[in-house]
């Protein structure tokens, strides 16, 4: 069994590289333990006073390019030298002009070695994510794997690396593996940057797997609608489960998310998802996750006015029973009795809200067998 060493112990010994790809052996197919969190080098980021941002925002990244100006004009510099540099200087981890330009001043196969030395080699984050920012104003398709290891530590390094996956021809399904493999806000980044490009050789996944369930992705969803064509693929008669569930997981997401993204009220196909929805929900096996999805929809729907659903008045109301013909049924009251010890403190807190409130009745009896 490997162990990979404290970071606080290594100090700058590993690179960042190396732990991501350490942590990515170790987790082939899934979410880093904490996004790779802590990072080889927290302890010298933690102790030492952080880098000030100046206060003009169209300034950021302006010390940085300045440093990769000086480096560029001298043709014996080595890249090693820009860690220790880039050591004190703000960067910042989304796209930035100014180091893109710098980038494109400069010769372009140096720019290209320079920009992967840094990743694969990079003991300090600022070196890491200004060698990442070369390779995103690059379109190398032999960069992907790098691209990738790097964007899997995804809170800091997945904004750029969503970025430079999104301009490579092969980006799709290099963008698709990462998403996979991220959560928080850089499952959010990857996302974006799927939608960015459209949903060809992606739109399969969008419709099933996007939404994981975090609050984050709120940001999204929307957007995965409209990229994905949500509403054909769900009033189309190739349906299954799992494009079903996700399309319950994107209008929970979308009743709730004023202030981060898109809502029903902005969608203009919401009457028919909504519609398409409920409609397949009844012909489905009843879960947990199901009843308590379609439920959030529908107290949503009937809690709110009908422009806030991005519907008529007529058409919510219908919507509303549709839903609520299927939660009232006995088979769908079951599957929640039985699941409600998943998480205690949720399900007391959905029958003494939303249950009560769309008066789905029987629930009663369920609290009162778990208090005795």
């Amino acid at each position: 069994m490997s162990v990979t060493p404290e970071p606080g112990l290594l100090g700058p010994q590993i690179t960042l590289f190396e732990h991501a790809l350490r942590l990515h052996q170790q987790h082939p197919d899934g979410v880093l333990p904490r996004n790779g969190e802590p990072y080889p080098d927290e302890e010298r980021h933690r102790l030492r006073p952080s880098t000030r941002r100046v206060r003009d925002q169209r300034l950021y990244g302006a010390d940085a390019a300045v440093i990769l100006d000086s480096h560029f004009s001298r043709p014996d510099a080595q890249a090693s030298e820009l860690v220790d540099a880039l050591r004190d200087v703000y960067v910042p981890i989304h796209r930035n002009d100014h180091i893109v330009a710098a980038a494109l001043r400069a010769d372009r196969q140096r720019v290209r070695q320079t920009g992967r030395w840094l990743v694969r080699h990079s003991t300090d984050r600022n070196a890491a994510t200004v060698g990442l920012a070369l390779l995103a104003a690059d379109q190398a398709e032999e960069d992907i794997p790098l691209i990738q290891t790097i964007g899997l530590l995804s809170n800091h390094f997945g904004p750029l690396a969503a970025e430079a996956l999104q301009r490579r021809r092969e980006g799709a399904e290099a963008l698709q593996w990462l998403a996979e493999r991220v959560a928080g806000w850089g499952r959010v980044y990857v996302v974006e940057a799927l939608c960015r490009r459209g949903a060809a050789g992606s739109r399969a996944w969008l419709l099933r797997h996007a939404c994981d369930g975090d609050y984050l992705n709120g940001y999204f969803a929307g957007k995965v609608a409209t990229a994905a064509h949500l509403y054909e693929a769900i009033t189309s008669t190739d349906t299954d489960d799992e494009l079903i569930d996700h399309t319950g997981r994107l209008l929970r997401v979308m009743t709730d998310c004023g202030g981060m993204g898109m809502t029903l009220e902005d969608y203009p196909p919401a009457p028919v998802l909504l519609t398409a929805h409920a409609a397949r929900l009844a012909r489905q096996q009843p879960t947990v996750n199901r009843y308590v999805d379609a439920a959030m929809i529908a107290d949503y729907l009937a809690a709110k006015p009908p422009h806030r659903c991005g519907c008529r008045a007529e058409q919510r109301d219908r919507i509303v029973q549709q839903y609520l013909a299927v939660l009232v049924r006995p088979d769908w009251r079951a599957a929640v009795y039985e699941g409600r010890g998943l998480n205690s403190d949720f399900f007391a807190w959905f029958i003494g809200h939303v249950a009560a409130r769309l008066r789905l009745g029987a629930f009663s009896d369920v609290v009162e067998s778990d208090e005795q």
